[in-house]
């Protein structure tokens, strides 16, 4: 007999735990994107000073590379992606590893297990940046990739260097969201051992 009409009430096995998969990665980029700070706050003018001596210049760019963290990486994927438009092929390259980066270190809430083993997020991200680096290096486009990685850290550097960092609000936990020894990506809190 056929039902015309009626709704199924089952889905496929398997489509669920895809759909929470896309949802739970869609609810942790959105929150990874939260973390930007305001485009106005990080270029208000009247925030920026010439430092006085080396200590302050140094205690600036460690403030602020942790406050702008988000705005920072926007920018030089900008910069980067905008010196490969002449080079299609590594523009393709570039957006594929993006895609491997964002399912494999972004959006991953799980712990990533190879061969029975408990892999941890350092290790994700140094194979990850490795082969991302190969990979451009592959497309013949070497000098645009070195130009434009140079010229976005320089960039970075001189607003680091040049943003005060005295009407900027850091609570607690947000300097040490992500320090340069941390495990996972968006945590203050390691959740595997090294």
């Amino acid at each position: 007999m056929t039902s015309y009409g009626t709704i199924p009430t089952s889905t496929a096995p398997g489509t669920s735990s895809d759909l929470d998969f896309v949802s739970r990665g869609k609810q942790r980029l959105k929150a990874g994107l939260a973390t930007r700070v305001p485009w106005r706050l990080m270029f208000d003018f009247h925030s920026f000073t010439l430092p006085l001596n080396f200590h302050e210049t140094f205690s600036r760019i460690k403030t602020n590379i942790v406050y702008f963290r988000m705005n920072y990486v926007i920018i030089v994927l900008l910069i980067l992606f905008s010196s490969l438009i002449w080079h299609p092929i590594s523009l393709i390259v570039l957006t594929a590893m993006l895609a491997v980066w964002l399912f494999l270190y972004f959006l991953r809430d799980e712990p990533l297990i190879l061969l029975g083993r408990l892999i941890n997020y350092r290790l994700v991200m140094a194979v990850l940046s490795v082969f991302t680096l190969v990979f451009l290096f592959l497309t013949k486009a070497t000098l645009n990739i070195l130009l434009s990685l140079l010229i976005g850290a320089v960039l970075v550097l001189i607003h680091a260097a040049l943003r005060k960092t005295d009407d900027l609000f850091l609570d607690e936990g947000a300097t040490t969201v992500y320090t340069f020894g941390s495990d996972a990506p968006g945590t203050s809190v390691s959740f595997y051992s090294s």
